[in-house]
């Protein structure tokens, strides 16, 4: 069973009567039932004027993101994983493969009721390697199908 925390006007006036009375932290904590080292953490954080303060938290929170990014780039880095080009919420990197799982769901998915996750999957992958990639044309690669589009390369590499 937890507290309910106590008001910020409570905390500062207890540290005021520590800090400009001059009453001693044990007295007050006795006094209005607080441990002391909860009145040392107040001390720490509310001897502080109040635009200091929040110049303060606005810091700490600054360095916490800061600290969370250099967390997730330098894992990143340990594991040889290449980031997004973009951020969270711009899409433009995964629009091809946004492309992809739309036209899949249209053209496939949405038309088909599957008895089995195997069965999806067997219809997901004759679509793939059966019509997706030998038949279907994509714009991206000049009105080629993905086969074509490599045949074509293949050649053109062996005639260089």
């Amino acid at each position: 069973m937890t507290k309910q925390p106590y008001p910020e006007e409570f905390k500062i006036e207890a540290v005021k009567q520590i800090t400009e009375r001059g009453h001693r932290v044990a007295d007050v904590s006795a006094r209005i039932g607080v441990s002391q080292h909860s009145l040392y953490k107040w001390i720490k954080v509310y001897s502080v004027p109040a635009p200091e303060r929040q110049m303060q938290t606005s810091q700490t929170e600054e360095l916490r993101r800061l600290k969370a990014e250099l967390k997730r780039v330098t894992e990143e880095r340990d594991h040889n994983l290449v980031s997004s080009m973009s951020r969270r919420g711009n899409c433009h990197d995964n629009a091809v493969a946004e492309s992809f799982f739309q036209l899949l769901k249209r053209e496939r998915i949405r038309r088909r009721v599957y008895a089995t996750r195997d069965d999806a999957r067997a219809d997901v992958f004759n679509y793939i390697e059966m019509f997706y990639n030998s038949q279907r044309r994509h714009s991206s690669a000049a009105g080629l199908s993905p086969v074509e589009f490599e045949q074509r390369h293949s050649q053109w590499l062996k005639s260089v």
